[in-house]
């Protein structure tokens, strides 16, 4: 549900909107609900498990000022190197091995797509 006038959406909020890649994470078949499985202060890490084996994780920041969220890749499940793909940018990361880790700004969140072995 969106409590605005649509016709005058900025780029911005129209894309963030429409992000097919952050669409599918909400609407994925395998219907899991995301759970937290790291907490550091005011640092979260959630994570959610896709169809096609897959996580969705999101790195959240609930502090007043930027921070570095980390999260080892085996608390995921993972052993060895991750694919990770921005998923807010539709851009790919690249390959993490052991920690996956974001600078998140101040309330913010990184979300991301990790593929790798369990």
């Amino acid at each position: 549900m969106i409590g605005c006038d649509l016709t005058q959406l900025d780029d911005f909020t129209l894309n963030l909107l429409t992000n097919d890649e952050v669409l599918e994470v909400s609407q994925d078949s395998l219907g899991k609900q995301a759970s937290r499985v790291a907490k550091d202060g005011l640092a979260e890490v959630w994570v959610k498990s896709l169809a096609d084996g897959a996580l969705a994780v999101g790195l959240f920041n609930r502090g007043i000022l930027p921070a570095t969220v980390r999260v080892d890749l085996a608390k995921l499940g993972l052993a060895g190197a991750a694919s990770v793909r921005d998923l807010w940018r539709q851009k790919d990361l690249g390959e993490s091995r052991g920690v996956l880790q974001a600078e998140v700004p101040r309330h913010g969140c990184v979300l991301v797509r990790v593929s790798g072995k369990p």
